[in-house]
């Protein structure tokens, strides 16, 4: 059930203005490109390769807390992290 227009927050509110002056455009091959975009997801989140690593005792502890705030488990943090640096996309805060 779609929410009444005064329940939307302000990127809710973009979207659907965007949709009702018609803005948006179909894909000329939908079918192609919903396959190439789940081939995309599927090799992100494939995960086929086991690594053991060492860590000081204050950094595994860091790492769960931090985990923990986040609401993932540490493991799925790290790969996060790991994946975001060898991507370029890791921010470090300033």
């Amino acid at each position: 059930m779609p929410k009444p227009k005064g329940d939307l927050d302000a990127e809710e509110l973009l979207l659907a203005e965007s949709y009702e002056t018609e803005a948006w455009q179909s894909v000329p091959d939908l079918a192609g490109e919903q396959a190439r975009y789940q081939d995309y997801a599927s090799a992100t989140f494939r995960k086929d390769r086991r690594v053991n690593i060492r860590l000081s005792e204050k950094d595994l502890v860091g790492l769960k807390l931090r985990a923990r705030e986040e609401g993932l488990p540490y493991q799925t943090l790290m790969a996060s992290v790991l994946h975001k640096y060898i991507t370029g996309r890791l921010i470090e805060p300033s």
